[in-house]
């Protein structure tokens, strides 16, 4: 029976201990933190799911395969996790990154709906979008309760035979992890720990740690979600969701923020943020300009350059593998992302070279940041 340890019970390393628990391998994963805690970016209230990733065919298939792994975790948990509400995409420049999105997923079947700006404005109790050329509807997204599904699929896993550790994990030679006094080997060991990747690999791991926030602003019944749908305002740098059970309306300043410790820094929301979100909602929610902030969150972003996965063998240690980078844009991804890592491990196969550790050029963001001010 292959064996594997896994450092980091965020959706990436929860989401492959299950799909190698189900393979039949021996499964440990390790962490400091209980699941879905406060400190990762796999906790918080929710993630969207979208397929639109510009011209990248790669991950808007991987999307699509996550979307019915979603629906199987929720059959097998009784947990209700996806929320299909769509998102809508409002677009500032007709020859931008979402109509290449449009382009692909009309190639790749996927459903998506051009509307103008007026007609956009029926799906949102207030709307302003006399700034937009056009709003790119995909009817088959959402939104995932990103905490309760981190949480469920780590569940399922240890009742599936996935034994967990609690504890700091430290890496040895050789390819075993140190826990706590305590020395876990197996064949492979992947380090899926986020936003710590890189200071315990630094040598090898380029990526940036950025602050994060996010903000909840209190609002009336006609901005439930669904039916009110997500958006990503992707020029702008900003995107949302409606009130999805009763915690207000989500508003994210998506701009990449200043470097951040997850275990030091500070949690307490900016006045900047608070300010810039604000300013946004004046402009496109105009009902929603004093609405009362009800909650703010801090979470860490692990960025790398060009905004791929990083999926790479260690360079040193033929039993290591280093996962991460997903920031921002990974969560959706998690299932299908394991059970591709967890074919390239069973079959001895190196992963995308655009996955790899190598020196990154920054280009379009798979991100919902955008590159123009808003």
């Amino acid at each position: 029976m292959a064996s594997a340890v896994i450092v980091g019970a965020g959706i990436f390393g929860g989401s492959l201990a299950h799909e190698l628990v189900e393979r039949g391998w021996e499964v440990t994963l390790v962490d400091r933190y209980p699941p879905g805690h406060v400190r990762a970016a796999s906790g918080g209230e929710s993630r969207l799911i979208r397929s639109a990733h510009g011209a990248d065919t790669w991950y808007v298939r991987s999307v699509r395969r996550a979307w019915q792994q979603w629906r199987r975790l929720e059959d097998e948990t009784g947990t209700s996790l996806l929320v299909p509400c769509g998102v809508v995409w409002l677009v500032h420049d007709d020859a931008r990154w979402e109509a290449d999105s449009e382009r692909v997923l009309a190639a790749e079947g996927v459903p998506v709906e051009r509307l103008t700006p007026d007609d956009a404005a029926s799906l949102f109790p207030s709307f302003r979008g006399d700034d937009l050329a056009f709003c790119l509807l995909e009817p088959e997204a959402g939104v995932l309760r990103a905490r309760d599904a981190t949480r469920a699929i780590v569940t399922l896993a240890r009742s599936k035979g996935v034994r967990f550790v609690g504890g700091e994990a430290r890496p040895l030679t050789g390819g075993s992890v140190e826990v706590e006094g305590e020395t876990v080997a197996a064949d492979v060991c992947v380090w899926a720990c986020g936003a710590w990747l890189a200071a315990i690999f630094p040598e090898h791991v380029r990526l940036r740690v950025t602050r994060q926030e996010v903000l909840h602003f209190g609002a009336p019944i006609a901005w439930e979600t669904p039916p009110v749908p997500a958006w990503v305002d992707y020029d702008a740098a900003f995107y949302g969701v409606g009130d999805l059970d009763g915690r207000g309306v989500k508003v994210c300043p998506d701009r990449e923020g200043p470097q951040f410790d997850p275990d030091r820094d500070s949690r307490a929301m900016s006045p900047q943020a608070e300010a810039a979100a604000r300013g946004y909602l004046a402009r496109r929610f105009p009902a929603l300009a004093d609405a009362p902030l009800v909650f703010s969150r801090v979470c860490p972003y692990a960025l790398t350059d060009d905004t791929n996965f990083l999926v790479a063998g260690h360079p040193e240690e033929p039993r290591v593998w280093l996962l991460g980078g997903g920031s921002g844009h990974g969560f959706k991804h998690g299932p299908s992302l394991a059970e591709y890592i967890a074919g390239l491990l069973e079959r001895g196969e190196a992963p995308d070279e655009r996955f790899g550790l190598g020196e990154r050029r920054p280009g379009a963001s798979l991100r919902t940041a955008g590159t123009r001010s808003g």
